[in-house]
């Protein structure tokens, strides 16, 4: 079998372990050995678990520079970093082939020329570390096209993300006991996501203040100074129809006992919470940024709204107020995650794409 070595520098888990917790698993299945160097960081401790439960090995390290001699050993080595510095320390000790896996939200829709300035800090700092790898896999059609046309980058490979749609599908035969589990009672509409600036949370936060006659549930890594802003936001405005649960590992439950998704997000490469609640066959009603677009078309597959809190919470109030609406949308989107973003076909890809890069 050929040895394919995985290091991420994560120091919590967000959507890029996520992906690596469902797809290294079924590279195996394709004739592939592969090996995750993970940081043995406290709170990766759950993560790691649930990894080597899945039938991967897992190594955890304390400082990067400990893995590299047995990283070299590796027939392939990839690798997705948080930190540029990452990249420079391990391509400047190891040989090739390396490969890059870019989950990077490469474009922030900020206002006021913000979009620009964060264009230009990536390409100084992460897109410089970049050049050293040998070939570049990210998750998007727009995200390769972004690569190549703003960032120079001539080997870019696009492999779209996938869902596992037999964990992430309607269940409406247990729905009823899900949402009594969950304390669901009204129209009830899920904020998924780590609460980050760029995941747009607070906008979340006004909608629901604007949507009294909503419920909000917000999921996800939220200990974080935008997370605590907005517990304590919560709190100050009095919204008893918000709650916030966290980082959880029941999210297909979570969708399956939902009404909607509320995504205002303003930057993503391929969000994996859009695939999920497409699978799980619940409306989203997201921002029209490129990463989102590709994924719905507008009052089809969803709704692709700008993100302004009035706008949102009409679009949440007409699918609340139209369940017929609500339906057709979320049959439409999981249609779309059948035919173009399951895990098998993407996984499958992902294999094809490595096994060249050992042969070459």
């Amino acid at each position: 079998m050929a040895e394919i070595a995985f290091l991420t520098d994560a120091p919590r888990v967000a959507g890029s372990e996520t992906w690596l917790l469902a797809y290294l698993p079924r590279l195996q299945r394709h004739g592939l050995e592969v090996k995750l160097y993970l940081s043995a960081r406290r709170e990766l401790d759950e993560y790691a678990k649930r990894m080597s439960e899945a039938g991967v090995p897992v190594s955890r390290y304390k400082n990067l520079s400990d893995s590299i001699p047995e990283l070299g050993r590796a027939q392939l080595r990839v690798t997705q970093a948080w930190q540029s510095q990452t990249y420079n320390s391990l391509y400047a000790h190891l040989p090739g082939p390396n490969a890059s896996v870019i989950h990077d939200q490469l474009e922030y829709h900020y206002p006021y020329g913000l979009r620009y300035l964060y264009r230009l800090g990536y390409r100084m700092t992460k897109a410089r570390a970049l050049r050293k790898t040998d070939i570049l896999i990210t998750v998007s059609e727009w995200s390769r096209q972004f690569l190549q046309k703003h960032l120079g980058f001539p080997k870019v490979v696009s492999v779209r993300n996938g869902v596992d749609v037999e964990r992430f599908k309607p269940l409406p035969e247990q729905r009823h006991e899900l949402r009594a589990g969950y304390g669901f009672s009204r129209f009830t509409v899920l904020v998924p996501g780590r609460m980050a600036p760029e995941k747009n949370p607070l906008t979340s936060l006004r909608v629901a203040r604007l949507s009294p006659d909503l419920d909000f549930v917000f999921v996800g890594d939220d200990n974080s100074g935008t997370g605590r802003l907005a517990k304590q936001l919560a709190k100050r405005w009095g919204l008893r129809n918000v709650r916030f649960l966290g980082k959880r590992w029941d999210m297909p439950e979570l969708y399956q006992a939902a009404d909607a998704v509320l995504q205002p997000t303003l930057a993503e490469n391929q969000s994996l919470v859009t695939l999920e609640a497409m699978a799980s066959g619940l409306p989203v009603v997201t921002t029209p940024i490129p990463s989102q677009a590709e994924l719905i078309n507008h009052e089809h597959e969803g709704l692709l709204i700008p993100a302004r809190p009035e706008a949102l919470a009409k679009a949440l109030r007409e699918l609340a107020h139209d369940p017929g609406l609500a339906a057709r949308l979320g049959a439409a989107a999981r249609a779309r995650i059948l035919n173009n973003h399951t895990l098998e076909h993407s996984a499958n890809t992902l294999a094809k794409v490595l096994a060249r890069l050992i042969q070459h």
